[in-house]
């Protein structure tokens, strides 16, 4: 089976990404997370406001199979969470680099983002 490894993503080995071009960062969980998931059915994210720190919990994903904590790639304070997702679980499972994106994070250390692997490192991992 083959996913989705959009190229201007950089990834976490626990399959969450990170996009940023020049405000906030985008976070979520991977199409390889969502897939090995199933059907998620509820998420637990933290307030705007709330710091996050990169390599460390920031909430739960919940599916028919399992429960899941999910880790920040990056360090900063949350500016946005997507709050579709606490009616729409199912997004991420649908939609997980678009409509499924979890937060966004204003970044207190940009290069944090060169520790992250890159898209070919994150495909070698899953394949």
């Amino acid at each position: 089976m083959s996913f989705d490894v959009p190229d201007d993503l950089r990834y976490l080995d626990s399959h969450e990404w990170v996009r940023h071009d020049d405000g906030p960062a985008r976070v979520g969980i991977s199409d390889f997370a969502q897939d090995e998931l199933g059907d998620v059915v509820f998420v637990e994210l933290p307030d705007e406001g709330e710091t996050v720190t990169a390599g460390e919990e920031f909430g739960v994903v919940e599916s028919i199979k399992a429960v899941t904590d999910v880790y920040a790639p990056v360090s900063g304070t949350v500016v946005a969470v997507n709050e579709r997702l606490f009616d729409e679980p199912e997004l991420l499972n649908e939609s997980p680099f678009e409509e499924g994106w979890m937060l966004e994070i204003e970044l207190s250390d940009p290069d944090e983002l060169d520790e992250l692997r890159d898209p070919e490192a994150y495909r070698d991992q899953i394949e």
